[in-house]
């Protein structure tokens, strides 16, 4: 069966030479110009992964990504982008992409990141299912299998990533896990790159935590993390 990659690109030729390559290596792809009736193309094409190009003319893929992010926490999300300021790609990474690739790109390196996404998103997170179905947080609720914390005022609907990385320090309550290990769990490699993807993470978990008693995220400097509930 075909993976599907739902592909926003305003820039034509650009779009037709990926959407070409990638075609010929085996992907279904969905082109479109631009964002507009972008959860419509999410739920009738349901793909396995999107592309998105940061500078659109109606909306910027950042704004995108977190449209497809409140609707679908699992759904990797790569950037395809000529931003290369770290505030832009701390950017992208705070509205929900999961991979960030900076114009030009080689189709090589773009099929590589693909099929490393889809890897990680195929794989079993070990660290959700060891789990409860229900993670009492003193006056918060973790449901792994939804994707989902429950704080006394909402429900916060987490990404993929923040789900495995709030599971993996479930697993290590009042005890230190390794920023190595976490990595390892999570992504599948420790590289710099995904070490800075995991500070932005770390920065919303602990955003969602900002008002609870006893509950806190403290950086082990040179170790990691330690989950403190108390």
């Amino acid at each position: 069966m075909k993976r599907k990659i739902l592909y926003i690109e305003d820039e034509p030729y650009l779009a037709r030479i990926v959407q070409d390559t990638l075609e010929l290596k085996g992907y279904e792809v969905l082109h479109k110009k631009d964002g507009s009736r972008i959860i419509e193309h999410v739920n009738n094409f349901v793909p396995d992964i999107c592309l998105l190009d940061v500078m659109l003319p109606d909306i910027d893929g950042f704004s995108l990504a977190s449209h497809i992010r409140n609707h679908n926490p699992q759904l990797p999300i790569i950037f395809l982008t000529s931003k290369t300021q770290p505030n832009d790609i701390v950017k992208g990474f705070s509205s929900g992409g999961t991979d960030y690739l900076k114009k030009p790109f080689s189709m090589e390196e773009l099929i590589v990141r693909i099929e490393n996404q889809l890897k990680i998103m195929g794989r079993d997170t070990t660290p959700a299912q060891s789990l409860p179905d229900e993670v009492i947080l003193k006056q918060y609720r973790f449901y792994p299998g939804r994707f989902e914390l429950h704080s006394p005022e909402s429900v916060i609907k987490l990404s993929n990533r923040e789900s495995q990385i709030l599971a993996m320090l479930c697993t290590h309550i009042n005890t230190a896990v390794d920023r190595r290990e976490l990595l390892q769990a999570v992504w599948g490699d420790d590289s710099f790159f995904n070490s800075r993807n995991l500070d932005v993470y770390i920065r919303k978990l602990r955003s969602y935590f900002a008002k609870a008693e006893g509950i806190e995220i403290v950086t082990l400097k040179g170790q990691g993390y330690h989950f403190v509930v108390s």
